[in-house]
């Protein structure tokens, strides 16, 4: 009896499913998959809200710990400023907004979306956010609403934003299966690491910029007329950011003294063990006794615009829908890796881009998926976020295995070049995946030397370092394989 071929991707929820195969052949992705996109999406939706809500009953950063509390204090403290203060003031150290006690470090947009959760907290719980007094509330009903806030986030910003990208990208991809929709729906909405930091640490998230110039730019330059496309980009960016910025564009000093509140340079280059270039690197180059903090963020600026630049490039002179998905995360990976101040959280912008490109690099993601995980393994522990950890983990990697026979056809399309084919590399990995499972155990049971309090953040940290690298490199060059095969395939047109 001859097989039947997977439902193919149509973009119609109406669609006739297909026939099933019997027996243990059963796809475990066949009713999600032959119900449709639209029915797909709000099952594996549903599902991702609840597990965002058991994840939201363990505990949170800070949770208990005066007199700063964490970053969830951070977020209920810029709501309580955002609904008391007028808006000229928020950035503003001041008698009612002591800058020292979690001042607003985050642009305009994110300071408006704490004002509207703000207000919802003060319609059902006013003292939650009453100016001064409401410093460390941690009542019920005040946590719970704060839990809400992101939920809501996630329902209304998040999800309907990555229903419209997989209808856009499987619709423009040829041979998309309904199987794999639903596989990418669930990498996107059930991603562990945005899981564990938005509802179990709590924390809200410029890396993405250098990726939507570079795209926007080459797009320009192909029109009939690019210096008129180029003109009107600039007009759209400059009325956006005008409205966006409106209430500190009346003097100088109000606009300055939110961009000073933007790059706390004063922190100094990073922060704990984030598994990044500089942070990494000062166990053998000690930057911040050897350097000032201007010169550190010259260095820094210089860094990150290099990193940047080969992407940039690639987009300006064969610019592609691909292309851009490569860029977002070439892009955020190169400010996570050189960047002035990165924090262990700040892997969630590759990261998340990664998600979208999940079905071109299953293989990779799979690998990031783990090792940007691992690198926040410590953060996570401090919030006693363990089982969480733990079960998100296996849930992701229950879900990602469930659509293999995709996973074994990537490969045979995979590039010629890759460091996967390196020799040796496929030894490589398993040391790195060995020596993570040993430090998992070995700093959760094992006391490091008083000498040295912080070894086992260390040997993640350069651990997950040394992937990241690798990532980075061939994500890079995949992202300019594009550009060749594209040339190619106009060669070939011409030549017929």
């Amino acid at each position: 009896m001859p097989k039947n071929k997977p439902a193919k991707f149509s973009g119609n929820d109406n669609a006739a499913p297909a026939s099933t195969q019997s027996g243990a052949s059963i796809d475990a992705w066949w009713w999600l998959a032959h119900k449709g996109t639209t029915a797909s999406f709000l099952c594996i939706s549903l599902f991702a809200l609840l597990i965002r809500s058991a994840v939201s009953l363990y505990p949170y950063s800070g949770a208990g710990t005066p007199p700063k509390f964490g970053d969830f204090e951070a977020q209920r403290h810029w709501m309580e400023i955002t609904t008391n203060l007028p808006t000229i003031d928020w950035y503003r150290n001041g008698t009612y907004n002591d800058l020292t006690y979690w001042g607003l470090d985050y642009p305009p947009l994110t300071a408006y979306q704490s004002y509207i959760h703000g207000i919802f907290l003060q319609m059902f719980n006013p003292e939650s956010v009453s100016l001064l007094s409401s410093r460390g509330h941690e009542s019920y009903l005040g946590k719970s609403l704060m839990r809400w806030t992101v939920l809501s986030s996630d329902a209304l910003i998040f999800f309907p934003a990555a229903f419209f990208f997989v209808l856009v990208y499987h619709k423009t991809r040829n041979g998309s299966s309904k199987s794999e929709v639903a596989w990418h729906i669930a990498m996107i909405l059930l991603n562990p690491c945005l899981i564990l930091i938005d509802h179990g640490h709590f924390q809200m998230s410029a890396y993405f910029a250098p990726a939507f110039f570079s795209h926007l730019l080459g797009k320009c330059l192909r029109q009939k007329s690019p210096i008129l496309a180029v003109l009107k980009l600039g007009i759209a960016v400059i009325v956006t950011f005008v409205i966006v910025w409106w209430p500190y564009l009346h003097s100088l000093d109000d606009f300055l003294m939110v961009l000073s509140r933007l790059a706390p340079f004063e922190r100094g280059i990073y922060e704990d063990y984030v598994a990044n270039f500089w942070c990494t690197t000062s166990i053998l180059i000690k930057w911040k006794k050897l350097f000032t903090t201007p010169s550190l963020r010259s260095l820094s600026l210089a860094a990150t615009v290099l990193a940047s630049l080969p992407s940039m490039v690639q987009q300006i002179l064969s610019p592609s829908n691909e292309g851009f998905l490569y860029g977002l995360l070439n892009s955020s990976m190169a400010f996570y890796m050189f960047s002035f101040q990165v924090h262990e959280k700040s892997i969630l912008m590759p990261f998340l881009s990664a998600t979208l490109l999940a079905l071109k690099i299953p293989n990779h993601f799979n690998h990031l998926t783990y090792y940007a995980l691992f690198s926040m393994f410590p953060l996570l522990c401090r919030d006693k976020l363990l089982l969480p950890y733990l079960t998100l983990h296996l849930l992701f990697t229950v879900i990602y295995h469930s659509h293999e026979n995709h996973h074994a056809k990537q490969k045979t399309k995979a590039s010629s070049f890759s460091f996967t084919n390196f020799p040796g590399y496929v030894f490589l990995r398993r040391t790195h995946f060995f020596i993570s499972l040993v430090l998992h155990a070995v700093y959760l049971t094992i006391q490091p030397p008083q000498k040295y309090p912080f070894l086992f953040e260390a040997l993640i940290m350069i651990l997950c370092f040394s992937y990241f690298i690798m990532f980075t490199l061939h994500t890079n060059y995949t992202q300019w394989t594009l550009s060749s095969h594209f040339r190619s395939g106009e060669k070939e047109k011409k030549q017929i």
